[in-house]
């Protein structure tokens, strides 16, 4: 029998009959469909008489639950026709691979039609490959005698793989590098090897953005190499219609359910509604937009609140990857007073939902709904250049509602950064690859984590710091210094008055700026001296002072900031400068007024914590809450600048290189 990787490249040497009518990126478009074609070919061909005489047997209307039976499978065929009929005949191979088709059962039919199959037919016949290409894959036995359930799934996985990487500028939204997903899934599972294993189990997982499948699988597998009695089931949403397609079919050669992967948008379109699940992990699209589905996920915002997925605030419109976090979140199993119960989840975020967005942001919101629920676990930094279509650096999430006892009330940081490898040829983007010993490294030390963090000794230290949920959150308080004004007529006072709009509309405001132009040059230290001057140089000119808003726009004109001018006050009360003011972020475990006394008031004695107004509740306070995890700032490392005399010892010794070469060059 040969091996995954030796079957798999002779379906793929089907490439050789493509080269030249098709781009190397398309080959997929044509090898997957029909090895999934062939697949089911050579499982259905034991059952298909019994299944044709069914058929012809039964007279009722809906006959599909009744020939499933007979199949003995997830699927069925009424054509007469197969790839041993269809190579037979290449006068007529069109007509009778399309009969081949039309006679799948509707949800077999549903994969391939996904795959635009039938357009592939057509361009294939136009290009004189069709028959070419089914008679080189009847060569191949695909049997489940031949090629059991478990090898089939590797070899269409090491297709799909071979298709991604030869499609790389798109390859990362579909296709996650499996050495990645290998060591998403061991975090995700770390903690539960043991309950994994006993008898009986039954574990639903969820990809809402499955790409191809290659999370799903892989989950599947690590959980199955524990307890081969385990029973999986796999659930998945995807987008792309043929990314859909490849994944159902990744099911479907492994005898496994498809019907539980969904097409569709996850947020708009919530294909597995009510349900929740044992485990979750996913590596949705980075800093994609959501403006396609901004009313349906902003209406059940408004409308359901907490009851729904997205309560917990709105990320901006251009980066929708905390929706995709929130939606797992609301896919939690609760944990019962037992104990049993609750839920794992793991996803793949870049650098942005550790930190973008303020204090009252949506994106700091979910951080905080995140944290103060105890849900965030770890996170994991990966090393930049892992996947296809960006070389930007990347993060694991593990988020659980069943942390153990030791994790309760802290999150751990880890910095993989620097556990990778050269890859010796770059894939797009993909200039680096995580080893098996790496993986191995990294999971053990993820298990480990806390006793790494407590102890100094421990070789993996440095990588791993532990954190209380609180430490990542902060008070934004804003402080206010007094607003002191001079006031003044020149040149530019004039021209800002011109263009005011308030002005503008003045039946006299060529009589007003004329009137001002003879105190040009004057300066008043108070609001009252400068008020008394500019009224009597109106009325001189016999012209009417303006309104309130006018009024507003000439003071805006005259008066300057001066920090020696007069204190401006209202109500008693100094007004604050609008230029002067400025933003402190006070731990949140801390006091204030006690940080403002120690921190601000020895540089700025007339400051003062201003009161804040919430947009969105209306409510007034002095600070406002936010969450940031500053991941690389807590694992610095400072390097001091080298001695200058190293650095002026360089210099002269490349002046004087240069003068050898000089010398070499002009003869000297």
């Amino acid at each position: 029998m040969p091996t995954n990787t030796e079957l798999a490249n002779f379906i793929w040497s089907v490439a050789d009959l493509l080269r030249g009518d098709y781009k190397q990126s398309e080959y997929g478009k044509v090898i997957l469909p029909f090895t999934v074609l062939r697949r089911l070919d050579c499982v259905m061909a034991r059952t298909r008489q019994a299944v044709w005489d069914k058929a012809a047997r039964i007279k009722v209307e809906n006959k599909d639950a009744i020939l499933y039976r007979a199949a003995g499978l997830r699927f069925y065929n009424l054509s007469q026709q197969s790839f041993a009929t269809i190579g037979g005949d290449p006068n007529h191979v069109v007509g009778n691979l399309n009969d081949y088709l039309n006679g799948f059962s509707a949800s077999a039919r549903e994969i391939l039609e996904k795959y635009d199959f039938h357009s592939q037919i057509a361009r294939l016949d136009a290009a004189r490959l069709l028959y070419k290409v089914v008679q080189k894959f009847a060569e191949v036995d695909l049997s489940p005698q031949r090629v059991d359930s478990h090898q089939m799934g590797y070899v269409f996985e090491e297709l799909i793989r071979k298709f991604s990487e030869l499609s790389n500028e798109t390859a990362g939204e579909h296709f996650t590098p499996r050495e990645v997903i290998e060591l998403m899934v061991n975090l995700l599972l770390a903690p539960d090897g043991d309950t994994l294993t006993q008898p009986g189990k039954v574990i639903n997982i969820l990809d809402p953005a499955c790409g191809t499948g290659g999370m799903l699988s892989a989950a599947e597998e690590h959980i199955t190499s524990l307890n081969p009695n385990a029973e999986v089931f796999l659930f998945g949403q995807e987008l792309n219609a043929e990314s859909y397609a490849i994944c159902r079919s990744d099911l479907m050669v492994k005898d496994q359910d498809p019907s539980k992967i969904i097409l569709g948008n996850s947020f708009s379109a919530d294909g597995h509604r009510g349900r929740t699940f044992d485990y979750l992990l996913s590596n949705p699209p980075f800093g994609v937009e959501w403006k396609k589905v901004q009313e349906a996920v902003e209406d059940e915002h408004e409308a359901r609140g907490h009851a729904g997925r997205f309560g917990a605030g709105l990320p901006r419109i251009n980066d929708g990857s905390f929706l995709f976090l929130q939606h797992m979140i609301s896919k939690m199993k609760p944990v019962e007073p037992d104990g049993s119960g609750g839920t794992r989840l793991a996803i793949v975020f870049n650098g942005s939902p550790l930190f973008t967005g303020g204090a009252g942001s949506g994106e700091s919101e979910i951080r905080r709904w995140i944290l103060e629920h105890d849900w965030l676990e770890a996170i994991v930094a990966l090393p930049d250049q892992l996947f296809y279509n960006t070389g930007i650096s990347t993060y694991f999430w593990i988020v659980t509602n069943r942390k153990d006892a030791a994790h309760r009330g802290k999150v751990v940081l880890l910095d993989a950064r620097e556990y990778w490898a050269k890859m010796r040829k770059s894939l797009g983007e993909k200039r680096k690859l995580v080893t098996k010993e790496q993986i191995r490294r990294i999971t053990e030390l993820y298990e480990d984590a806390l006793a790494a963090a407590a102890d100094p000794d421990h070789p993996g230290h440095a990588k791993v710091k532990v954190f209380a949920n609180e430490d990542f959150g902060y008070q934004r308080i804003t402080v206010d210094r007094p607003l002191r004004q001079r006031f003044e007529v020149t040149e530019e006072t004039l021209a800002a008055l011109a263009d005011a709009r308030s002005l503008a509309k003045h039946p006299n405001r060529d009589a007003l700026l004329d009137a001002f132009k003879p105190l040009l040059g004057t300066v008043w230290r108070t609001k009252k001296d400068a008020k008394t001057a500019l009224l009597g140089a109106a009325a001189e000119a016999r012209v009417s002072w303006p309104g309130a808003t006018t009024e507003k726009s000439i003071w805006g004109a005259v008066a300057v900031s001066d920090p020696e001018g007069e204190l401006q006050t209202k109500n008693g009360k100094p007004l604050p400068d609008p230029d002067l003011r400025d933003y402190e972020n006070v731990q949140l475990t801390e006091d204030i007024d006690e940080y403002f006394t120690r921190e601000v008031l020895p540089h700025v004695p007339e400051a003062w914590i201003a009161d804040i107004k919430d947009p969105k509740t209306g409510t007034t306070s002095r600070a406002r809450i936010g969450y940031e995890i500053p991941f690389t700032r807590h694992f610095y490392v400072y390097t001091p600048p080298r001695p200058l005399a190293v650095i002026d010892a360089e210099l002269r010794e490349l002046e004087a290189q240069i003068q050898i070469l000089l010398g070499e060059v002009t003869g000297w």
